[in-house]
């Protein structure tokens, strides 16, 4: 049996698979293209892109710009699938990368670390400044059917604009989380929870506006049994992030991959990130060191909002680059709950190929049980 389609807006994705964008050089053009090409969403993630620009410590809002640009031009240059941006809202620069995205046509813009009450605004202006007819997806991430109901008031009222989907990004999911450390283990936070409740919340919202408002299920997402057990429960599509890092075309180094083969169970800690939200990560010695003591730095680009460099004990987006580029002695890789369950690295053609075997085994599992009960 087919994936079902996943519809966002005007754009259908024959697969209901989107990538996570991970960001700091993780999730490029080449990841995303890829996944784009097998029918999913690819997502190029825009955190620190311009890392690599030659100007970035002189003008980091300008580099990551142009890099945003250049790797939605590559991605499209290699497909013509569904190719996505993650910006996050506390970025300082988060409004110069939607307008970049916008202009560059990107297909959808995801968004979390924070409410981006403000997207539809930005997307309004460049209709009215170019006198053209963006059509760009808006996509908020939260992690609460309150955080969804404020979203769509919101909107609404403000610009007339009811959010394209939503990711439900459950506390499962690798790198920043939308949770209090407490919170992360309460089984009210289950994503299995969550997602019902996002969809219950947003019904009034597309009744009211005659407009679907798909919701994406992402954390902890794994295998094909995982997919098409939260498409059961009403989920449009998933969101998936972990393994699409061990796979041929990531575009991080393949030291930070082998990262994700090594790492067991007991290797996933909860850490406290710069940016004022709890993460979950792969330790390793960085964060070893991390607790010996304090690592004072200096800040050349400010690129979180939340971040206080007077009393941060790391740089973020320096980590997370020197751990892309697999100097993981300087840095650390972010990954999901499941990363002990990956042990090899693959091609995303083959992975994708893998979750539609899985899905189709589980599919065939359950088909007798439903048909013997009419």
């Amino acid at each position: 049996m087919a994936f079902p389609p996943l519809a966002i807006g005007n754009i259908i994705a024959r697969t209901p698979i989107v990538q996570g964008g991970m960001g700091v050089g993780i999730s490029l053009h080449r990841l995303a293209s890829a996944v784009a090409a097998e029918g999913g969403i690819g997502v190029i993630a825009g955190a620190m892109i311009g890392m690599k620009e030659a100007d970035v410590a002189k003008d980091p809002v300008g580099a990551n710009r142009r890099a945003l640009a250049d790797e939605i031009r590559k991605a499209k240059a290699l497909t013509d699938g569904i190719i996505g941006v993650n910006i996050m809202v506390a970025l300082t620069d988060f409004a110069s990368l939607v307008r970049a995205a916008i202009a560059e046509r990107a297909d959808i813009i995801f968004s979390g670390a924070g409410l981006p009450m403000d997207m539809p605004k930005i997307l309004r202006e460049m209709r009215d400044e170019k006198k053209e007819e963006f059509r760009t997806c808006l996509v908020p991430i939260v992690s609460s059917a309150r955080a969804a109901t404020l979203i769509c008031k919101k909107w609404i009222s403000r610009y007339t604009y009811l959010p394209d989907a939503f990711v439900v990004e459950g506390p499962k999911a690798g790198g920043h989380l939308g949770y209090k450390p407490e919170e992360i283990d309460n089984p009210a936070n289950a994503l299995e929870k969550v997602v019902p409740e996002v969809i219950e919340a947003v019904k009034p919202f597309e009744d009211a506006a005659a407009k679907p408002v798909p919701v994406i299920a992402a954390g902890g997402v794994y295998s094909g049994e995982d997919i098409h057990r939260f498409l059961n429960m009403g989920a449009a599509g998933v969101q998936m992030g972990t393994r699409f890092v061990a796979t041929e075309e990531c575009d991080a180094d393949i030291r930070f991959k082998q990262a994700y083969i090594e790492a067991g169970e007991k290797d996933i800690a909860i850490i406290k990130s710069p940016v004022g939200m709890p993460g979950r990560a792969i330790k390793g010695r960085f964060l070893e060191a991390l607790e010996e003591g304090r690592k004072n730095f200096h800040c050349l680009f400010h690129c979180i909002t939340t971040c206080n460099p007077d009393k941060s004990p790391y740089c973020i987006a320096a980590a997370l680059l020197n751990a892309m580029r697999g100097n993981m002695e300087r840095g650390f890789a972010f990954s999901g709950a499941n990363v002990f369950r990956v042990d090899g690295i693959t091609t995303v053609k083959e992975l994708m190929s893998s979750l539609q075997r899985e899905f189709d085994a589980t599919v065939a599992l359950f088909k007798p049980q439903f048909q013997s009960s009419k």
